[in-house]
């Protein structure tokens, strides 16, 4: 059996994370779950009890606010499927771990290094591993230079997975669309 990798992304509370838990559900096999948040305030509390009530009880549930490319490779050995939820907060907090680093190049260097290692450790795993991810690019230009800077940075990275999955998924109003099916091919990609 070869890997298989697969993205949803839509905005927020679009129904992604539920359409990838049913996704991940209906692949069969034992489920892992790598969740990647990390509890900062109420709100994100609320947020992560929410998703815990969601998943079965049999599936693993592994957190890796950091090193998640170890986490999935950790998950593969016995799940079948692996549900990363989500690459954006796993984008967050590398671009925080990556604070000392002055330069925005660097940082960006720093986070799409550790994504090649999240998508080299599902090539390498024989599970269908499903990366959830927010759409952060759609709304307005946020207002300060850290804002922009994760809306770039989270762009590049959806882009990155998006090009090494074997499916994507947009969700929108909790109804999902193959859009790498549908997307335009060129000479250039």
């Amino acid at each position: 059996m070869r890997s298989k990798i697969v993205l949803v992304t839509g905005g927020a509370r679009s129904g992604k994370s539920t359409f990838a838990e049913q996704y991940a559900a209906a692949a069969g096999g034992p489920v892992a779950y790598i969740a990647t948040a990390q509890v900062g305030d109420e709100e994100m509390r609320l947020r992560v009890e929410l998703h815990q009530r969601r998943r079965p009880a049999e599936w693993l549930t592994i957190e890796a606010p950091a090193d998640a490319d170890r986490a999935i490779a950790q998950a593969a050995q016995t799940a079948k499927v692996v549900l990363f939820d989500c690459l954006t907060l796993y984008t967050s907090n590398l671009l925080l771990a990556a604070a000392t680093l002055t330069e925005p190049a660097e940082r960006h260097r720093y986070i799409i290094d550790a994504i090649d290692k999240l998508i080299a450790a599902a090539q390498a795993s024989q599970a269908t591993v499903i990366f959830v991810t927010n759409e952060v690019g759609m709304g307005i230009v946020p207002d300060n230079a850290l804002a922009r800077e994760y809306r770039d940075v989270a762009g590049k990275v959806n882009q990155r997975v998006a090009a090494a999955a074997d499916e994507v998924y947009l969700v929108v109003s909790g109804l999902a669309v193959d859009i790498k099916q549908l997307a335009l091919r060129t000479g250039g990609r």
